[in-house]
C-alpha cells in the first residue's frame, strides 16, 4: 500500500470533545501526524463520554485514531510558552476554543505566524472568530437549531427533533477539514501564505439548508416540519409495511414514477396525466403517497422491496446499527475496521472515508492513552533535555 496522502503534513490539535477533533481525526486518518493536547490527569472529556469499556469510551477509539496524545497544562504559562513552541514547528494549528481564548494565551494568529509564517490556523467555534455573537458558548444543538436544521426537523405541528447524533459538530469538523485542506494547497501550490480558517459550527449546519434561502428570498416560502417527506419532491418518503417495518421509496424522477406506480398496480396513477413531472405530482401528494401507503400495507418490507428493486425504483430499509453491521454490502465495501485496544481485546470501528483508490486512509492504531506520547514529542520532536521533562513533570505542567 502507498503511503497516505497527508504523509509529511504536521498538525497541533487543541481543544476537545467533537467538532475540533473531528477534522483531527480525517486529517490523522489520511496521514497527518496529529499531536492532541490534552489536560494532564483528566484528558479529553470524550475519554469517558458515552459507552465505556475498561475505563475509556469506545468512542475514543476512532474519534482519536493515529494521533499522538501529550499533556499540557494550557492555563498556566509555562504550558502556554510550550504550546508556542509546537505551534512554531508544524503546518497547522487546529483548536476550538471559545474565541479569545487563544489570545489570552498569547497564541493569536499574528503571534503565531511571526515565528511561523506558514501556520495554518484553523479555528473552530459555535458562532464564528467575529460577529456580535462571537464570545457566547456554543454547543452542536444550539448551531444545529440556530442554523436553521431543527426548524424543518420533525412532525407537522410537533416540536422540533434532533437527528440523534451531534450534527452540528460532525458538519462543521468535516468543513474544518475541507478549509483546512484548501489553504494547505494555496499555501504550497500557489505560493500562499498561511492563513486562519475560521468555522463556525451554525454556518457548517446552514450551508446544508438546500435552497431555502433563495426560495424565502423571492418567494416569501418557509420550508416546515415535514416528518418523513420533503417539501416540493413527490414521492419522497417512508412508509409501513404489513409486518410493522418501515420501507423508504424515493419516487421522484418522472420515469420512476410511473416505475412505481406500475409495480403497485396502479396503472391509473402512472399514466395520469397532471402526474407526469414533479410540479403535478406535488399539486396530488396526498393522493399519491396515500396509495403508496395502501400499497405497503399489503405487503411485508422483503415483498415490497423485491417488488421495487424489480421495476428499479430506489428504495431501502431503516436500519439501525445490528441491521447495519450484517449488511452484505456494507461488508463487501468494507465499512468496518476491526483495532486492538489491548492485548486480545479488539473492536469494530468505522473505515475511514471518503474511500481513495491509490493513497486510502485507515486506522494505525486506535485512540491513544493519556499522555503515551509525551516523551517522543517533548524530548524528541521538541528537543528537551531530560532535566527539563523531568521538571516539567514535578510542576505537574505535563
Amino acid at each position: 500500500m502507498s503511503d497516505k496522502p497527508l504523509k509529511g503534513l504536521q498538525v497541533v490539535e487543541m481543544g476537545q470533545l467533537l467538532a475540533g477533533p473531528f477534522c483531527g481525526s480525517v486529517l490523522a486518518g489520511f496521514g497527518a501526524d496529529v499531536i492532541k493536547i490534552e489536560k494532564p490527569k483528566t484528558g479529553d472529556p470524550l475519554r469517558v463520554w458515552r459507552k465505556i469499556h475498561n475505563g475509556t469510551s469506545l468512542w475514543w477509539a476512532s474519534m482519536s485514531r493515529n494521533k499522538r496524545s501529550i499533556t499540557l497544562d494550557m492555563t498556566r504559562t509555562e504550558g502556554q510558552a510550550i504550546a508556542r513552541r509546537l505551534a512554531e514547528k508544524v503546518d497547522i494549528l487546529l483548536e476550538n476554543f471559545k474565541p479569545g481564548t487563544m489570545e489570552k494565551w498569547g497564541m493569536g494568529f499574528e503571534e503565531l505566524r511571526a515565528t511561523n509564517p506558514g501556520l495554518i490556523m484553523v479555528r473552530v467555534s459555535g458562532w464564528g472568530q467575529t460577529g456580535p455573537y462571537a464570545s457566547r458558548p456554543g454547543f452542536a444543538n444550539v448551531a444545529e437549531g440556530f442554523g436553521g436544521l431543527r426548524y424543518i426537523t420533525g412532525e407537522p405541528g410537533r416540536p422540533p427533533v434532533r437527528t440523534g447524533t451531534s450534527m452540528g459538530d460532525t458538519l462543521a469538523g468535516m468543513h474544518a477539514a475541507l478549509g483546512t485542506l484548501i489553504a494547505v494547497y494555496h499555501r504550497d501550490v500557489n505560493g500562499g501564505n498561511g492563513q486562519v480558517v475560521d468555522v463556525a459550527l451554525y454556518e457548517s449546519v446552514f450551508n446544508m439548508m438546500e435552497s431555502s434561502l433563495s426560495e424565502y428570498d423571492k418567494l416569501g416560502v418557509i420550508r416546515e416540519r415535514l416528518g418523513a417527506k420533503i417539501e416540493g419532491i413527490v414521492p419522497t418518503s417512508t412508509y409501513p409495511t404489513k409486518d410493522g417495518k418501515f420501507i423508504i421509496i424515493g419516487g421522484n424522477g418522472d420515469s420512476i414514477y410511473r416505475r412505481l406506480m406500475t409495480a403497485m398496480g396502479r396503472p391509473d396513477l402512472a399514466a395520469h396525466p397532471e402526474m407526469q413531472d414533479n410540479a403535478g405530482r406535488v399539486a396530488h401528494e396526498s393522493e399519491i403517497d396515500q396509495a403508496i401507503a395502501d400499497w405497503t400495507l399489503t405487503k411485508t418490507y422483503d415483498e415490497a422491496h423485491a417488488a421495487l428493486l424489480a421495476a428499479e425504483v430506489p428504495t431501502g430499509p431503516v436500519y439501525s446499527i445490528a441491521d447495519i453491521i450484517e449488511d452484505e454490502q456494507y461488508n463487501a465495501r468494507g465499512m468496518f475496521e476491526t483495532v486492538e485496544l489491548a492485548p486480545g481485546d479488539t473492536v469494530k470501528i468505522p473505515t475511514m472515508l471518503p474511500k481513495l483508490t491509490e493513497t486510502p486512509g485507515g486506522t494505525d492504531w486506535p485512540g491513544p492513552k493519556l499522555g503515551e506520547h509525551n516523551e517522543e514529542i517533548y524530548r524528541e520532536f521538541l528537543g528537551m533535555s531530560e532535566a527539563e521533562y523531568e521538571d516539567l513533570i514535578a510542576k505537574e505542567i505535563i
